[in-house]
């Protein structure tokens, strides 16, 4: 969904975004919560291992590694960071409360994989799209259409580079490093798996001790000079069962007395190591089960790449002179989509992972690089205006900072409004007729009136009324004047209807 701008995947895979933890939990999502704690007090941490993207392409990273190093046995038991996990843990539950969540968003799993995908992948995408439109387009053909590439933050842009810098090198080398002591719903869902109802279990009657369970381990917490599992930090990927040849580890219930050691394991000599060995079967089964994960990740596999951005092209009037770009006007309060309700709802809720932005079909979505919002996203009218009919965002947020709306009720919401600046006016400054805006109004908000009120014949100017407005921004967006637009929206801290 970061990656398809056509918007056809959100109305079939739109659920997978709101299952996820962090975001469910700012949405006050009970059910989703509920059946992710649940799951996790049954099984352990399978939210970790199979539903969170970000630990998703964790995987992928650690696959690559281990086929480029030509093995798959490369870890080794780690003890626990405890006052890291816990520490950045209490700091990010602290960020939450006191409405800081642009700052939580940064080590939030889930945004920090929507920020790596938008920002580094999809521009990757698009680049291919325009590749095929353009040889379609050469055969008299449009079965690709091209889509504009360009970056929308470049201080985003980044911030997600180092993410994924940093984050792909834990993974490489360390495999799940980045769950174990950095994430804070990995700390959290750790916690509870301690108390899971199934867990691995090490049968030492069976065990070798050869230790390739803990060399295969991605998260480091198989103990197997003691023959114990962190079940804290063990992500349940089953990779150790898998492992085993001599079926001594199972997924099995918490009573189980597997766990315990006998006498004569402790006494086994060698011989009967070896004899046991030969009586051992291979775990077949636990393979089996494993392939339908494994398949999950191989299927969810995303190369990672360097982001090329398209050459600038000119934009020319007739071929004669070149137009000025159009910038990002003042505006002392931010725009927020429709659905967002309010400035502080908003900040409150939003875990910046940037799916709105992926989704808005209209280039008005863009991650903020103010500090008191930064890489929220905000709306800007440089490439395009909020369509009446559009209601892309609200229908994608996972975390409530957009509710959603339906399209007959957006016309009625104001999420700012029209405000004329004379200084910019192409009507007092070329001295020329032009009244795009009101002809572009879809709530017929702008009218134009004479610029002077004594002289009917005057160029005529825009006025606006505010309570018809709605600051969609089809004003501001084909106003002619440039750089900056005469006419401008100015946001409302608290939506209202009109």
């Amino acid at each position: 969904m970061f990656i398809d701008w056509t918007g056809t995947l959100r109305h079939w895979f739109g659920w997978m975004a709101k299952i996820q933890f962090l975001p469910a939990l700012l949405a006050l999502n009970v059910v989703v919560v509920a059946a992710l704690v649940v799951l996790t007090l049954l099984c352990g941490r399978i939210y970790c291992s199979v539903i969170c993207p970000m630990g998703v392409f964790q995987d992928v990273v650690n696959h690559l590694s281990a086929k480029r190093k030509g093995k798959k046995k490369r870890f080794k038991y780690l003890p626990a960071n405890n006052w890291l996990r816990y520490g950045v843990f209490a700091l990010f539950v602290i960020a939450i409360l006191a409405g800081f969540t642009a700052i939580a968003s940064f080590i939030a799993p889930y945004s920090a994989y929507g920020r790596m995908v938008q920002n580094l992948f999809a521009p990757i995408a698009i680049w291919i799209n325009n590749l095929f439109a353009d040889v379609a387009e050469s055969n008299d053909s449009y079965a690709f259409i091209a889509n504009p590439l360009w970056i929308r933050s470049w201080a985003v842009f980044i911030v997600a580079a180092l993410t994924f810098i940093i984050i792909t090198a834990l993974a490489w080398w360390k495999g799940r490093i980045y769950c174990n002591t950095i994430c804070p719903v990995g700390t959290l869902l750790g916690f509870l798996s301690r108390f899971s109802w199934l867990r691995p279990v090490i049968n030492t009657d069976k065990c070798a001790n050869c230790g390739s369970c803990g060399r295969r381990c991605k998260a480091s917490c198989i103990n197997t000079k003691e023959h114990t599992i962190d079940l804290s930090r063990c992500v349940a990927c089953m990779d150790c069962i898998d492992e085993c040849s001599f079926g001594a580890i199972s997924f099995t219930t918490r009573r189980s007395k597997l766990i315990k050691s006998s006498s004569k394991t402790k006494e086994a000599t060698p011989a009967k190591e070896a004899n046991s060995t030969k009586e051992a079967t291979p775990a077949k089964e636990a393979k089996a089960a494993d392939s339908g994960r494994r398949s999950f990740i191989i299927a969810g596999a995303t190369i990672a790449g360097s982001v090329i951005i398209a050459k600038a092209q000119k934009t020319t009037d007739g071929g004669l002179a070149v137009i000025e770009d159009k910038q990002p006007s003042h505006r002392k309060n931010k725009l927020l989509p429709p659905g967002a309700q309010s400035l502080k709802n908003f900040t409150e809720h939003c875990t910046a992972c940037q799916l709105c932005v992926s989704q808005c079909p209209n280039g008005v979505l863009r991650p903020s690089t103010d500090l008191d919002g930064f890489m929220q996203p905000e709306m800007s009218y440089e490439r395009g205006f909020c369509r009446p009919e559009c209601t892309a965002c609200s229908s994608v947020c996972p975390a409530g900072a957009i509710i959603p709306i339906a399209k007959e009720d957006k016309s009625a919401i104001q999420i700012g409004r029209a405000v004329w600046n004379p200084k910019n006016c192409v009507v007092l400054t070329d001295d020329v007729e032009c009244g795009n805006c009101a002809r572009h109004c879809p709530t017929g908000a702008i009218t134009m009136v004479p610029s002077d009120p004594n002289n009917p014949d005057s160029r005529k100017i825009p006025t606006v009324d505010e309570n018809r407005c709605i600051g969609c921004g089809a004003c501001e967006n084909l106003c002619p004047a440039r750089p900056f637009s005469a006419i401008y929206v100015e946001g409302n801290e608290r939506h209202r209807n009109v």
